[in-house]
């Protein structure tokens, strides 16, 4: 029987409300082990015999969680490193939970580096690394890192998986809303708590090692993680910033506020079902799955919008809409779906509204962006169409040529419709 051992690395919400806490539920781990960068966190952690806190959001209210036995090593200090380095070589699964796919080789003795050189010295039989990042080729950007750490093929052995997690989190900083929510700290001496949702349907690339069975066992496995990582970006991130930006437009401050704008949840449940899922499964109807059917989706997309605006997980406008260069991005969640839309002949209009509404949540933070002062020329609230031409080349690649005049020209006519 396979003695399982996890190590994980950054210890935010997902690392702490899914991965750490699904196999401590698993009994299949003899060891939790976590990298951990923040020394009060790690401190507090061991202070608190290796046990932290997670509030799980439901759709009644707020349950807390103790998980137990749980291991904190900061990489920064030479004495951690070496134990990280020697639980890495004994490793059966290994999770990266970090910001962006950009930190894998970050500093002197990066991620990839340390990973490298845990498989270098590896005696476990086998060995999967889940990349958790919110990037459909993680998996193959670690494993292209790793291997050039490692300076030789990564063995037969060994495999990188994708995830496509829907599982919304936060890590609520904020006093007075952990004190009116009754929300349990991370660890003693810690003034931040993990308050995660309930839903768990996580889906993982299928783990191909001959014999090998992986300790999570609830997690889903495909064959082929593509379709669904593209739910993933053209459904629910789509649809989540197009609700954040719609809201910030009409001066919401909280996702659940929206729940109540007729108007507003109008527009995101046409643009999720008639538009991204429309599109979705005209392209993968051939799968034979049951996501990629109207009835299908239309619960997948029911119940997304349901959890989007949950009065217990609370999100606010301003963590949703965060990053607005990035989610306007040509390829990433708006635009991609606008583009995918047009491609298969469904006109994007109400996904137009979404970038609209981005597109001048970005010209009111023009100053905190950096944007180009020609960009400002006129009022935020309604900018005229070379402003919105100009921005929209500013944020994309010049080398993108794809359909932009025609996505410009819906945003355009977008502008005009908020």
């Amino acid at each position: 029987m396979t003695e399982h051992i996890l190590t994980g690395f950054g210890f935010g919400p997902i690392q702490a409300g899914l991965f750490a806490r699904e196999a401590f539920y698993s009994d299949n781990f003899s060891r939790i082990v976590i990298a951990e960068i923040d020394r009060n966190l790690v401190n507090a952690v061991r202070a608190n015999n290796g046990s932290y806190y997670v509030n799980i959001a439901k759709s009644d209210g707020i349950d807390i969680e103790k998980i137990d036995g749980v291991e904190l090593f900061d990489p920064a200090d030479e004495n951690d490193k070496n134990k990280l380095l020697e639980v890495l070589s004994q490793s059966t699964e290994i999770v990266t939970s970090l910001p962006s796919v950009e930190i894998y080789n970050v500093g002197r003795m990066s991620i990839a580096s340390l990973i490298a050189q845990g498989l270098k010295n590896s005696i476990a039989d086998a060995t999967i690394i889940y990349a958790a990042e919110n990037n459909n080729a993680a998996a193959e950007i670690l494993e292209k890192a790793v291997t050039e750490k490692l300076n030789r093929p990564i063995s037969d052995r060994t495999q990188f998986l994708n995830t496509v997690i829907g599982k919304m989190s936060r890590l609520v900083t904020d006093p007075e809303e952990i004190k009116q929510k009754n929300l349990k700290p991370i660890a003693p001496g810690i003034d931040r708590t993990f308050l995660i949702e309930e839903f768990n349907e996580i889906l993982v690339t299928k783990c191909s090692i001959k014999g090998f069975k992986p300790g999570i066992e609830v997690f889903l496995e495909k064959d082929d993680l593509l379709p669904f990582e593209e739910v993933k970006l053209y459904g629910h991130n789509a649809v989540h910033a197009l609700l954040a930006y719609l809201g910030a437009f009409k001066g919401y401050t909280k996702m659940k506020e929206l729940g109540n704008d007729r108007e507003i949840m109008s527009i995101a449940r046409r643009a999720f079902l008639d538009e991204s899922g429309a599109a979705l499964i005209k392209k993968h109807s051939n799968l034979d799955d049951k996501l990629f059917t109207e009835a299908g989706f239309t619960a997948y997309a029911e119940d997304l919008l349901e959890r989007m605006t949950s009065p217990f997980l609370d999100d606010t406008i301003e963590r949703a809409a965060r990053d607005p260069i990035r989610k306007l991005g040509h390829n990433d969640r708006i635009f991609g779906t606008m583009t995918l839309a047009l491609e298969l002949g469904i006109e994007p209009v109400n996904m137009a509204l979404g970038a609209a509404a981005g597109i001048t949540y970005l010209l009111r933070r023009a100053e905190e962006y950096n944007l180009p002062k020609q960009l400002c020329r006129n009022n935020w609230h309604c900018p005229d169409d070379s402003v919105v031409e100009d921005l929209l080349k500013w944020i994309w690649d010049k080398k993108q040529k794809n359909r932009r005049q025609q996505i410009t020209e819906y945003v355009q006519k977008a502008i005009k419709r908020l």
